[in-house]
């Protein structure tokens, strides 16, 4: 099922205008824009899971208790923070259901939450 999982991630991030790579056999990146900069995001085939996550921003742009009230909302994603206070985005689905339209889903959410993380963190520091 992981070789199965693997072929579709390698097709799905090939079919990509961004910029992709290939860090292992089961370990990807991509870098997309996410309300104006890079999100940087590290793809993984880990222990039956297609993992993903990125860095969001930096320690101190959003308050921790809001973070908690959008992971009780959000599919698939979910937002940690480091030790440090750095926020990233992260989401893991099983191998076997990986399939073109879900991981164009599973990506496509955790960017759009990167998104809305950053541009409330803008709007917040105005």
């Amino acid at each position: 099922m992981q070789g199965d999982a693997r072929a579709v991630v390698d097709d799905y991030l090939a079919s990509l205008e961004g910029e992709t790579r290939r860090l292992t056999p089961e370990e990807w990146g991509l870098t997309v824009d996410a309300a104006g900069w890079p999100l940087h995001v590290g793809v993984a085939l880990r222990d039956g899971l297609l993992r993903a996550q990125g860095q969001v921003v930096g320690a101190g742009a959003l308050a921790p208790d809001l973070l908690l009230v959008w992971n009780r909302s959000l599919p698939l994603v979910r937002f940690a923070q480091t030790g440090s206070g750095e926020v990233y985005v992260m989401g893991d689905v099983p191998a076997g259901a990986v399939d073109a339209a879900l991981v164009d889903r599973f990506l496509g959410l955790l960017v759009r939450a990167a998104v809305l993380a950053r541009e409330r963190a803008r709007s917040d520091s105005a």
